[in-house]
Protein backbone atom coordinates (compact mmCIF):
# COMPACT_ATOMS: atom_id res chain seq x y z
CA UNK A 1 0.00 0.00 0.00
CA UNK A 2 1.61 3.28 -1.12
CA UNK A 3 0.39 6.74 -0.20
CA UNK A 4 0.43 9.73 -2.53
CA UNK A 5 3.75 11.57 -2.43
CA UNK A 6 3.49 15.19 -1.32
CA UNK A 7 5.70 17.77 -3.04
CA UNK A 8 6.39 21.43 -2.28
CA UNK A 9 6.93 23.38 -5.50
CA UNK A 10 8.58 26.80 -5.13
CA UNK A 11 8.59 28.87 -8.31
CA UNK A 12 7.81 32.58 -8.77
CA UNK A 13 7.11 32.34 -12.51
CA UNK A 14 3.37 31.77 -12.44
CA UNK A 15 3.12 30.20 -15.90
CA UNK A 16 6.00 27.80 -15.25
CA UNK A 17 4.67 26.97 -11.78
CA UNK A 18 1.25 26.17 -13.24
CA UNK A 19 2.80 23.96 -15.91
CA UNK A 20 5.01 22.04 -13.47
CA UNK A 21 2.15 21.65 -10.97
CA UNK A 22 -0.10 20.20 -13.68
CA UNK A 23 2.62 17.75 -14.76
CA UNK A 24 3.18 16.59 -11.18
CA UNK A 25 -0.53 16.19 -10.47
CA UNK A 26 -0.90 14.15 -13.67
CA UNK A 27 1.55 11.72 -12.04
CA UNK A 28 -0.65 11.62 -8.90
CA UNK A 29 1.63 13.72 -6.70
CA UNK A 30 0.00 16.04 -4.15
CA UNK A 31 1.43 19.53 -4.76
CA UNK A 32 1.66 22.64 -2.57
CA UNK A 33 2.81 25.82 -4.30
CA UNK A 34 4.90 28.68 -2.92
CA UNK A 35 5.72 31.79 -4.94
CA UNK A 36 8.41 33.27 -2.70
CA UNK A 37 11.20 32.16 -0.40
CA UNK A 38 9.57 33.16 2.88
CA UNK A 39 6.47 31.08 2.19
CA UNK A 40 8.61 28.18 0.93
CA UNK A 41 10.74 28.16 4.08
CA UNK A 42 7.68 28.28 6.34
CA UNK A 43 5.83 25.49 4.52
CA UNK A 44 8.93 23.30 4.27
CA UNK A 45 9.67 23.54 7.99
CA UNK A 46 6.09 23.10 9.22
CA UNK A 47 4.84 20.34 6.91
CA UNK A 48 5.99 16.86 5.96
CA UNK A 49 6.98 16.66 2.30
CA UNK A 50 8.44 13.78 0.34
CA UNK A 51 10.33 16.17 -1.95
CA UNK A 52 10.89 19.91 -2.40
CA UNK A 53 11.45 21.61 -5.75
CA UNK A 54 13.20 24.89 -5.07
CA UNK A 55 14.00 27.67 -7.55
CA UNK A 56 17.19 29.60 -6.78
CA UNK A 57 15.99 33.08 -7.73
CA UNK A 58 13.00 33.84 -5.51
CA UNK A 59 11.49 37.00 -4.00
CA UNK A 60 12.04 37.72 -0.27
CA UNK A 61 14.50 34.84 0.26
CA UNK A 62 16.59 33.11 -2.38
CA UNK A 63 16.56 29.37 -2.83
CA UNK A 64 20.00 28.89 -1.32
CA UNK A 65 18.90 30.58 1.92
CA UNK A 66 15.69 28.53 2.01
CA UNK A 67 17.65 25.30 1.48
CA UNK A 68 20.00 26.23 4.33
CA UNK A 69 17.07 26.94 6.67
CA UNK A 70 15.44 23.62 5.82
CA UNK A 71 18.62 21.69 6.62
CA UNK A 72 19.30 23.69 9.79
CA UNK A 73 15.78 22.73 10.93
CA UNK A 74 16.78 19.07 10.69
CA UNK A 75 14.69 18.18 7.64
CA UNK A 76 16.24 15.49 5.43
CA UNK A 77 13.62 15.74 2.67
CA UNK A 78 15.15 15.53 -0.84
CA UNK A 79 15.60 18.99 -2.42
CA UNK A 80 15.79 19.54 -6.18
CA UNK A 81 17.11 22.98 -7.14
CA UNK A 82 16.10 24.81 -10.34
CA UNK A 83 18.01 27.67 -11.98
CA UNK A 84 18.97 29.25 -15.31
CA UNK A 85 22.57 29.31 -14.03
CA UNK A 86 24.58 26.31 -15.19
CA UNK A 87 28.11 27.03 -13.93
CA UNK A 88 29.80 24.11 -12.19
CA UNK A 89 30.76 26.33 -9.25
CA UNK A 90 27.11 27.21 -8.64
CA UNK A 91 26.09 23.56 -8.73
CA UNK A 92 28.80 22.55 -6.28
CA UNK A 93 27.90 25.43 -3.96
CA UNK A 94 24.22 24.40 -3.92
CA UNK A 95 24.99 20.73 -3.34
CA UNK A 96 27.25 21.73 -0.45
CA UNK A 97 24.40 23.85 0.94
CA UNK A 98 22.22 20.75 1.20
CA UNK A 99 20.50 20.29 -2.16
CA UNK A 100 20.28 16.72 -3.46
CA UNK A 101 20.11 17.48 -7.18
CA UNK A 102 20.23 20.40 -9.61
CA UNK A 103 18.30 21.02 -12.84
CA UNK A 104 19.16 23.84 -15.24
CA UNK A 105 16.40 25.81 -16.98
CA UNK A 106 15.01 25.31 -19.53
CA UNK A 107 14.30 21.63 -18.96
CA UNK A 108 11.80 19.11 -20.27
CA UNK A 109 9.01 17.84 -18.06
CA UNK A 110 10.18 14.29 -18.80
CA UNK A 111 13.61 15.06 -17.34
CA UNK A 112 12.07 16.77 -14.31
CA UNK A 113 9.83 13.78 -13.60
CA UNK A 114 12.76 11.39 -14.07
CA UNK A 115 14.88 13.38 -11.57
CA UNK A 116 12.00 13.33 -9.08
CA UNK A 117 11.54 9.56 -9.41
CA UNK A 118 15.27 9.05 -8.89
CA UNK A 119 15.31 11.20 -5.75
CA UNK A 120 12.24 9.47 -4.31
CA UNK A 121 13.88 6.07 -4.84
CA UNK A 122 16.80 6.99 -2.61
CA UNK A 123 16.64 5.42 0.86
CA UNK A 124 15.61 7.84 3.59
CA UNK A 125 17.45 8.16 6.88
CA UNK A 126 14.27 8.24 8.89
CA UNK A 127 13.01 4.75 9.66
CA UNK A 128 9.37 3.90 9.77
CA UNK A 129 7.62 3.44 13.07
CA UNK A 130 5.19 0.82 14.28
CA UNK A 131 2.43 2.72 16.05
CA UNK A 132 -0.12 1.07 18.32
CA UNK A 133 -3.33 2.17 19.98
CA UNK A 134 -5.03 -0.72 21.73
CA UNK A 135 -5.14 -3.61 19.26
CA UNK A 136 -4.71 -1.32 16.24
CA UNK A 137 -1.25 -1.45 14.66
CA UNK A 138 0.02 0.84 11.89
CA UNK A 139 3.42 0.10 10.36
CA UNK A 140 4.40 3.44 8.79
CA UNK A 141 7.34 1.94 6.89
CA UNK A 142 5.50 -0.95 5.25
CA UNK A 143 2.14 0.88 5.27
CA UNK A 144 0.44 -2.11 6.85
CA UNK A 145 -2.62 -1.73 9.09
CA UNK A 146 -3.84 -4.47 11.42
CA UNK A 147 -6.45 -4.81 14.13
CA UNK A 148 -6.49 -7.89 16.36
CA UNK A 149 -3.88 -9.37 14.03
CA UNK A 150 -6.01 -9.09 10.89
CA UNK A 151 -4.86 -6.98 7.93
CA UNK A 152 -7.07 -4.05 6.98
CA UNK A 153 -7.10 -2.85 3.37
CA UNK A 154 -7.35 0.94 3.03
CA UNK A 155 -7.37 3.35 0.12
CA UNK A 156 -4.48 5.78 -0.16
CA UNK A 157 -6.42 8.65 1.42
CA UNK A 158 -7.80 6.44 4.17
CA UNK A 159 -4.29 5.29 5.06
CA UNK A 160 -2.86 8.83 5.12
CA UNK A 161 -5.76 9.97 7.29
CA UNK A 162 -5.37 7.04 9.70
CA UNK A 163 -1.60 7.55 9.95
CA UNK A 164 -2.17 11.22 10.77
CA UNK A 165 -4.74 10.30 13.42
CA UNK A 166 -2.58 7.66 15.10
CA UNK A 167 0.55 9.83 15.06
CA UNK A 168 -1.52 12.38 16.97
CA UNK A 169 -3.43 9.90 19.13
CA UNK A 170 -5.50 11.45 21.94
CA UNK A 171 -5.15 14.90 20.34
CA UNK A 172 -8.08 16.66 18.70
CA UNK A 173 -7.44 17.33 15.02
CA UNK A 174 -9.54 20.08 13.46
CA UNK A 175 -10.99 19.90 9.96
CA UNK A 176 -8.52 22.50 8.70
CA UNK A 177 -5.57 20.56 10.15
CA UNK A 178 -6.75 17.35 8.48
CA UNK A 179 -7.44 19.04 5.15
CA UNK A 180 -4.00 20.65 5.07
CA UNK A 181 -2.14 17.48 6.03
CA UNK A 182 -4.07 14.78 4.22
CA UNK A 183 -5.11 16.72 1.13
CA UNK A 184 -3.27 19.99 0.43
CA UNK A 185 -3.42 23.62 1.51
CA UNK A 186 -5.88 24.48 -1.30
CA UNK A 187 -8.46 21.89 -0.27
CA UNK A 188 -12.07 23.05 -0.08
CA UNK A 189 -12.90 23.77 3.56
CA UNK A 190 -16.59 23.21 2.83
CA UNK A 191 -16.11 19.81 1.23
CA UNK A 192 -17.50 16.73 3.01
CA UNK A 193 -14.44 14.68 2.02
CA UNK A 194 -13.29 14.38 5.65
CA UNK A 195 -16.67 13.12 6.85
CA UNK A 196 -16.81 10.57 4.04
CA UNK A 197 -13.31 9.23 4.74
CA UNK A 198 -13.85 9.17 8.52
CA UNK A 199 -17.04 7.20 7.95
CA UNK A 200 -15.23 4.73 5.69
CA UNK A 201 -12.40 4.35 8.18
CA UNK A 202 -14.84 3.61 10.99
CA UNK A 203 -16.45 0.87 8.91
CA UNK A 204 -13.06 -0.80 8.51
CA UNK A 205 -11.44 -0.01 11.87
CA UNK A 206 -14.30 0.12 14.39
CA UNK A 207 -15.94 -3.21 13.63
CA UNK A 208 -18.82 -4.65 15.62
CA UNK A 209 -17.72 -5.97 18.99
CA UNK A 210 -14.57 -3.88 19.05
CA UNK A 211 -13.94 -0.76 21.12
CA UNK A 212 -14.39 2.40 19.08
CA UNK A 213 -11.14 4.20 18.37
CA UNK A 214 -12.16 7.06 16.06
CA UNK A 215 -14.16 9.68 17.90
CA UNK A 216 -15.94 12.87 16.86
CA UNK A 217 -15.35 15.84 19.15
CA UNK A 218 -18.44 18.03 18.56
CA UNK A 219 -17.60 21.47 17.24
CA UNK A 220 -13.86 20.74 17.21
CA UNK A 221 -12.86 17.81 15.05
CA UNK A 222 -11.75 14.18 15.44
CA UNK A 223 -9.33 12.13 17.48
CA UNK A 224 -8.13 8.55 17.72
CA UNK A 225 -8.20 7.27 21.26
CA UNK A 226 -8.80 4.06 23.22
CA UNK A 227 -11.26 5.10 25.89
CA UNK A 228 -11.35 3.07 29.06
Amino acid sequence: MIRNMRILLTEDNKDLAKSIKAALESECYEVDLAGDGEKASFLARTNDYDLIILDINLPKKDGKQVCTEIREDGKIVPILMLSVISEIGTKVDLLDTGADDYLTKPFSQKELLARIRALLRRPQEIKGEVLEVGDLIVDTKKHIVKRKGSNIDLTIKEYILLEYLIKNAESVLTRSMILEHVWDMNADLFSNAIEVHISNLRKKIDLAGMKKLIHTVPGRGYKLELKK
